[in-house]
């Protein structure tokens, strides 16, 4: 199977993109205030203390959706809660990255952005949420002779009447109107 791979290699890219996220605002907050500098008048020590947090925010972020990534890894199993919202929120804030990244820093930054875009999306993917969970149906209507157990096989099923999966009703035909 290719689905704990995949969760393994994406926790460990988002521990690293944490890891780095979180550098970069560090060493770009101590730039500017070694360099005294200010933007549009604002003071350079309230630049470089913002750029630090934020930097440390964005760092923690990507590590807690790491933590989230290497969960799904650990259990084999599809993230839930909200860990499943930290995932979505993560490949949405890396296709705007790249998007905004590619004017700004160059294709190689894009080409990562979406790499790890790919990685998130590919864990949706790999850990389909109907696999393994109990269907909605009531419990008669999850087998396909209508709950009698010595029934004949239906739709590809077997002689007890579990046929694996839940048969495929077909869409109501289209009226003329």
């Amino acid at each position: 199977m290719v689905r704990r791979p995949v969760a393994w290699v994406t926790a460990i890219v988002l521990f690293a993109e944490a890891i780095g996220i979180a550098l970069v605002n560090w060493f770009m907050g101590i730039v500017v205030d070694r360099q005294d500098m200010s933007l549009a008048g604002l003071d350079s020590d309230v630049m470089s203390t913002s750029s630090k947090v934020a930097g440390l925010l964005f760092g923690l972020y990507f590590a807690l959706c790491g933590v989230v990534a290497l969960r799904v890894a650990l259990r084999d199993r599809a993230p839930a809660g909200v860990g499943r919202i930290l995932l979505f929120s993560a490949a949405v804030v890396h296709a705007l990255l790249g998007a905004f990244t590619v004017g700004l820093v160059g294709w190689g930054a894009f080409a990562f952005m979406m790499v790890v875009l790919g990685l998130i999306v590919l864990i949706f993917m790999t850990y389909d949420r109907r696999e393994g969970t109990v269907s909605d149906a009531g419990p008669d209507d999850a087998k396909p002779d209508g709950g009698a157990t010595g029934g004949g096989a239906v739709d590809g099923g077997t002689a007890n009447g579990s046929s694996g999966g839940t048969p495929v009703i077909p869409p109501p035909a289209p009226s003329a109107s």
